[in-house]
């Protein structure tokens, strides 16, 4: 189903979607307060939501939906409401696709194959995993105060996901305290997005996050999030770990790469890392995860109660190289124990 107040979104978005043989677009929306009617209706697998819409916008929508009859939801945004992409997702939307150029763009087709790819994720989706997480309380971190520096065992956490990774990632940092190593967070997400995400993180909770810079040493107590559409690495310096930044190659499948991130944090960091992987659809960070496990690095996977899309954490257990594999409630304590 797809809901968009207007015309020429809701005409483009219906004959993108079934261009796939294996989608059909059963009703369309004018906005929220017609997408309950027609959902009620129609009770469709997936529903693409724009965000910003008279009468009833995006974000009551999902609210309604989420207790009253649990969809998975894609939000479909224009650049003027970027940054509320992350409350949708909060709320419970499922993923995201930005318009290009606008509200109402001629380039709007640009995005069909990242559309198409994303409804199809749908088959992976654990809808109660993404109802309970809605539903949540986020824990707040048992004293904010910074954990003291000193002799660790860890020299980095680094942690990847992609589809419901946000408001997992939100929920983890909320869920510690300060602790006194850097992370490095690898999140499958478009070039922009990732700068946005960072501001919100650093906002709802007491570590400094920030979009990793080329060059920057990295500062214990401080989140580095991969830019979208490049590829990241970590080396070691006499002045400590370095991150760098560079442009993707056209080959490469995913920009933020995990396994590029881990492969060469392992390298940097030996037994003394701690790599995470969490919700997300595909195999990224299981062939780096081996070589991390093989040096005597710490290993976490999402478990199966808790990731929205098992996919990532499927396939990095299957390698053998994963020593805890945990629900997200219960990975912040586990990081924190590795590191204090």
């Amino acid at each position: 189903m797809v809901i968009d107040d207007s015309a020429y979104n809701r005409v483009t978005l219906t004959r993108m979607l079934e261009s796939d043989p294996r989608i059909r677009v059963v009703a369309t929306a004018v906005n929220g307060e017609d997408g309950i009617k027609q959902v009620m209706k129609h009770k469709p697998d997936v529903i693409t939501l724009d965000l910003e819409m008279p009468i009833m916008d995006g974000f009551a929508f999902l609210r309604w939906l989420m207790v009253n009859l649990p969809t998975a939801v894609i939000a479909v945004s224009s650049r003027a409401s970027d940054r509320s992409v992350f409350k949708a997702l909060e709320l419970g939307a499922l993923d995201f696709i930005a318009k290009p150029g606008g509200r109402v763009s001629p380039r709007l087709e640009e995005i069909q194959q990242d559309l198409i790819a994303k409804v199809m994720q749908v088959a992976e989706l654990r809808m109660e995993n993404l109802r309970k997480r809605v539903q949540e309380e986020v824990p707040h971190a048992e004293g904010g105060a910074p954990l003291p520096l000193g002799p660790r065992a860890i020299d980095l956490v680094a942690i990847g996901c992609s589809t419901g990774g946000p408001p997992a990632l939100q929920h983890l940092f909320q869920s510690m305290p300060v602790l006194p190593v850097p992370f490095v967070v690898a999140q499958h997400m478009p070039s922009t997005f990732t700068r946005l995400f960072a501001e919100r993180v650093n906002k709802l909770t007491d570590f400094e996050v920030k979009e990793a810079t080329d060059g920057e040493i990295l500062i214990p107590g401080t989140v580095y999030i991969a830019p979208g559409g490049m590829q990241s690495e970590v080396r070691r310096l006499n002045e400590g770990l370095q991150i760098r930044v560079f442009p993707a190659s056209p080959k490469d499948l995913y920009a933020p790469s995990v396994d590029r991130l881990f492969q060469t944090a392992g390298e940097a960091c030996g037994e003394r890392i701690v790599a995470v992987i969490m919700t997300g659809m595909g195999d990224d960070g299981s062939e780096a995860i081996r070589e991390i496990h093989a040096r005597g690095g710490k290993t976490i996977a999402e478990s199966e109660e808790s990731a929205i899309i098992f996919g990532m954490p499927a396939e990095a257990i299957k390698t053998g190289a994963i020593d805890e594999v945990l629900p997200l409630a219960e990975i912040p304590a586990a990081i924190r124990k590795l590191c204090a």
